[in-house]
């Protein structure tokens, strides 16, 4: 892929990250769901400290014990659940503020693409509740009806330890 190619798929990208943080900030959590495609997989991984020579062991995969390992059935539950007043941990509802950005993309086969960015999201609850949660997404992104949707997402958090009450965000 050619640098006019790359930039004009950054061009096309970087709107659509920041129509989602967005989405995700105003708390649009409905539209924010149709980002995503039927046969989606939301994943956040455990990072682990390990040493140099185990890396291969920092995150966790797939199946094993995660953060998230969420369908489009999952999301859709974990989004209706804040609509209940059931979602203690989220009423009041946080205020958030995403930040996206290092977005870099490659073309994959079929028409999908690779797409990583770099995220840092701001938390606020109650009075005193503030958390900085900083890490990466890596996305494949497909095209469906002519609109970019996320295929699988996996969130990989720089910190391998969270101190927060709960996780009741979206990143």
């Amino acid at each position: 892929m050619n640098v006019t190619a790359r930039q004009a798929l950054w061009l096309e990208l970087m709107p659509f990250y920041i129509h989602e943080a967005w989405l995700l900030d105003e708390r649009r959590f409905k539209e924010w769901l149709d980002l995503f495609t039927d046969d989606v997989l939301y994943f956040m991984p455990r990072r682990k400290n390990v040493l140099r020579r185990e890396a291969h062991r920092e995150v966790t995969p797939l199946g094993d014990l995660s953060l998230i390992e969420d369908d489009r059935r999952y999301l859709e539950m974990r989004v209706a659940r804040l609509d209940t007043g059931m979602a203690w941990g989220e009423d009041p509802p946080s205020r958030t503020r995403h930040l996206i950005g290092n977005l870099v993309a490659e073309p994959l086969s079929k028409g999908e693409v690779k797409a990583k960015t770099a995220f840092l999201v701001y938390r606020s609850h109650l009075e005193t509740d503030h958390q900085l949660l900083a890490g990466s997404r890596e996305d494949v992104l497909r095209r469906v009806n002519g609109a970019w949707k996320i295929s699988k997402r996996t969130i990989l958090l720089d910190a391998n330890v969270l101190l927060d009450k709960n996780l009741s965000i979206f990143l």
